[in-house]
């Protein structure tokens, strides 16, 4: 029996002055086919102060999701801390380590991409990107942060409209969050 493919998800994130933006896209295709157009890939975590973005196989998404969470309440207002130790789990739990996804995460000072590999890395220049569509609108933000006075929701918004309009899997019904240090 052929295995299906599960494609989609375009997680975006943008730091620019005193906020930080993450959207993803609503699209959850299997093979070729859509089957779900407004799926929610972003949500808010720590009582509203950190924001995370998820790729990959939703149920493994969701796992980490729970392990982030727990680890910031272990580790409050420690967002590096804690992805740092969800990483060192993700790596050597022989459970965790079978989990397909990437997350984006944010909070006022800091955004990180985390990967199953142990990575946890933080953008060098305030814009980064994951899922199928990640490098188009990453692209994208780029140019508008370089080239634009745009604020940090107006790029993402642009970006993803963007990848939406070149990557089959990703579509522009945005999940949008921001925090702003005011």
């Amino acid at each position: 029996m052929a295995t299906i493919e599960m494609h989609g998800t375009t997680i975006l994130a943008v730091r620019r002055g005193n906020a930080v933006c993450v959207g993803g896209d609503g699209q959850v295709s299997l093979g070729q086919t859509v089957v779900k157009g407004d799926a929610k890939k972003v949500r808010r975590l720590a009582g509203g102060s950190v924001i995370a973005g998820f790729a990959g196989a939703t149920a493994d998404a969701f796992t980490l999701l729970e392990r982030l969470e727990s680890k910031l309440e272990q580790y409050p207002a420690q967002l590096t801390r804690a992805c740092v130790e969800l990483a060192k789990d993700w790596r050597t739990d022989r459970y965790l380590r079978r989990l397909e996804a990437m997350m984006i995460v944010a909070d006022k000072d800091v955004t990180l991409t985390l990967s199953g590999v142990g990575d946890v890395l933080e953008p060098e220049h305030g814009v980064t990107g994951i899922g199928s569509g990640g490098d188009y609108a990453r692209s994208a933000a780029t140019a508008l942060f370089n080239e634009t006075e745009l604020s940090a929701e107006e790029v993402v918004r642009k970006a993803m409209a963007v990848a939406a309009s070149i990557c089959i899997y990703t579509n522009d019904a945005l999940t949008i969050e921001t925090i702003s240090s005011d």
